[in-house]
């Protein structure tokens, strides 16, 4: 499956036209917005765990984490999310098993487009580029 989903390019080209889209919601004043996806909360947890020890471990962090992964949960529906942050987390593993990570244009290019839509969200979420 992941390899197919490769070969099609489908992420690829669903990561780039969506990392181009505004963040903005529709939400009304008086309800908090709500990434338009819903990820399991280990996911979320895992992610913000992550992003905090990266950001030196400070409390204030969690909020900006936080923030983070709810702007990545409102381009990116899950399984699209899980794809494209693997392709970008092992994308320099080395050796002939990280090929599939880095050795095709679809995989070279999901993995740029999660990157450039990770650092708009910790732009707007006032973290520090990792």
């Amino acid at each position: 499956m992941l390899t197919s989903a490769i070969r099609s390019g489908t992420v690829a080209r669903l990561l780039a036209a969506t990392a181009l889209a505004s963040f903005a919601g529709s939400a009304r004043a008086d309800e908090p917005a709500q990434p338009r996806h819903s990820y399991p909360t280990t996911a979320r947890v895992e992610y913000v765990q992550e992003c905090v020890n990266g950001q030196g471990g400070e409390f204030v962090s969690l909020y900006k984490c936080s923030c983070a992964i709810d702007k990545i949960a409102d381009v990116l529906g899950y399984d699209d999310y899980v794809q494209a942050s693997t392709f970008a987390k092992y994308a320099t593993l080395g050796g002939e098993g990280g090929g599939i990570f880095r050795d095709t244009d679809d995989a070279r290019q999901t993995a740029r487009s999660y990157r450039t839509l990770e650092a708009k969200a910790y732009s707007e979420c006032g973290l520090k580029r990792r």
